[in-house]
């Protein structure tokens, strides 16, 4: 089973911060990153109660501050959803500029440009952005960049600024949706979320007050069906939207894998020792082939036969991990964003580390198809994004567990 969407879930805890009532957020994922970001909330002041079932109870009448100056507020990226919801409460935040994984340059400029046409004076300072407007309004805003993360913050500034708000060139991943819908859901007048311009309509107040379920995780999704090709094996994957998943079934398909889908589950398998075949692939904003799915795809590569191509676009550094995968035995050049594999190559075990999120996964990946015992090490940045990653994988017929009684946490096959 798929556990709730990261991304969106990170967004919509954020906008929650706007409401003028109670929610209930359903299919919350029991992930360190949603961990982080209710730890900030309850610092601002926000009442948090988690019940079962992946449910949030989050009533945010009882915030007391605009300011969240901390490290829980530097080690997440999405922590900057806060800017957008403290400044649709207050029209003024002080927050901590956000980490988050490193594989790049990740500028906040397309958030700025954005609250400043919105009336707010923006300086950063000292590791600090601090915001302020004397009117909070309503503009035309036109992102460089179709950026996920500015499109939501905006975005969820923009319910409740004065006037009407238009965002050109946005975003139209799926947790963009996802967010708008739960905004909506709670009183927002918002429309065109998922296409490249959204037009926001400031409403006096949110009242809240139904429950919301989260879209199912695309990107855990993905992992589990690459999981499922790379090994050779038949996996059913449960809880999740089938179009979602269409930019990797397709590229799967044309690999020799076989897939099928229902209304809510896809099927992934190959048949016996499956010859797979080299491809192409280019990672580009939805409703195009993930970036976020880029560093498992790789591993896939590697047991496919001939030279495959992964093409880089969104991140500039994403293949630092290709070091790790070479230890490995893996047959990979990479030269500026674009990456050549060699296979097929039998990957041997070795001790490896996870350098962020979604490479962490592809080490996991990379552990499952190697030879020999791999260990996985700085399991702590997998954790962010995957409920129960080796519980699930156990359950699939993996020989894994994780070990933490060692001074650095890792995962063993």
């Amino acid at each position: 089973m798929i556990s709730g969407s990261k991304n969106a879930a990170l967004g919509i805890i954020a906008a929650a911060m706007l409401l003028d009532g109670s929610c209930v957020i359903e299919n919350a994922p029991h992930i360190s990153d949603v961990s982080v970001l209710l730890s900030i909330c309850r610092d601002l002041g926000a009442t948090v109660t988690l019940n079962a079932n992946h449910s949030l109870t989050i009533d945010p009448r009882t915030i007391t501050t605009c300011e969240a100056v901390s490290t829980k507020v530097r080690s997440i990226r999405a922590s900057y959803y806060l800017q957008g919801a403290l400044l649709g409460r207050f029209h003024k935040a002080v927050l901590s500029l956000p980490g988050g994984c490193n594989f790049g340059t990740r500028p906040i400029d397309q958030h700025v440009k954005g609250f400043e046409a919105m009336g707010v004076k923006v300086s950063i300072a000292h590791g600090n952005i601090e915001m302020s407007a004397d009117t909070f309004h309503g503009d035309h805003i036109y992102l460089d960049i179709a950026s996920v993360g500015a499109t939501i913050n905006l975005m969820i500034a923009a319910v409740k600024a004065q006037g009407v708000t238009v965002i050109e060139n946005a975003a139209r991943e799926p947790h963009i949706v996802d967010v708008a819908n739960f905004l909506n859901t709670m009183g927002a007048n918002i429309k065109g979320a998922g296409t490249d311009v959204i037009r926001i309509t400031g409403v006096e107040a949110l009242p809240g007050g139904p429950s919301y379920s989260i879209i199912p995780d695309q990107i855990e999704a993905g992992t589990y069906m690459i999981a499922a090709a790379a090994t050779r094996g038949d996996v059913v994957v449960r809880n999740i939207i089938p179009k979602h998943m269409e930019p990797l079934s397709v590229k799967l398909e044309e690999m020799g894998v076989q897939t099928q889908s229902g209304d809510d589950w896809f099927r992934v398998w190959t048949d016996g020792q499956a010859v797979l075949s080299k491809t192409t692939f280019k990672t580009l904003p939805y409703p195009g082939f993930p970036t976020d799915l880029q560093p498992q795809t790789t591993v896939l590569l590697c047991t496919a036969t001939g030279i495959s191509r992964m093409y880089e676009t969104v991140w500039e550094n994403r293949f630092q991990y290709v070091d790790e995968l070479k230890l490995m035995g893996a047959d990979i050049s990479v030269a500026e964003r674009v990456a050549l594999i060699s296979g097929p190559c039998q990957l041997t075990g070795a001790r490896i580390m996870a350098r962020d999120l979604r490479a962490g996964a592809a080490m996991v990946l990379a552990g499952l198809v190697a030879n020999g015992e791999t260990e996985v090490y700085n399991i702590e940045v997998i954790e962010r994004g995957y409920e129960h990653l080796v519980e699930k994988l156990s359950a699939l017929g993996a020989d894994i567990r994780a070990v933490y009684d060692q001074e650095k946490p890792s995962v063993v096959f």
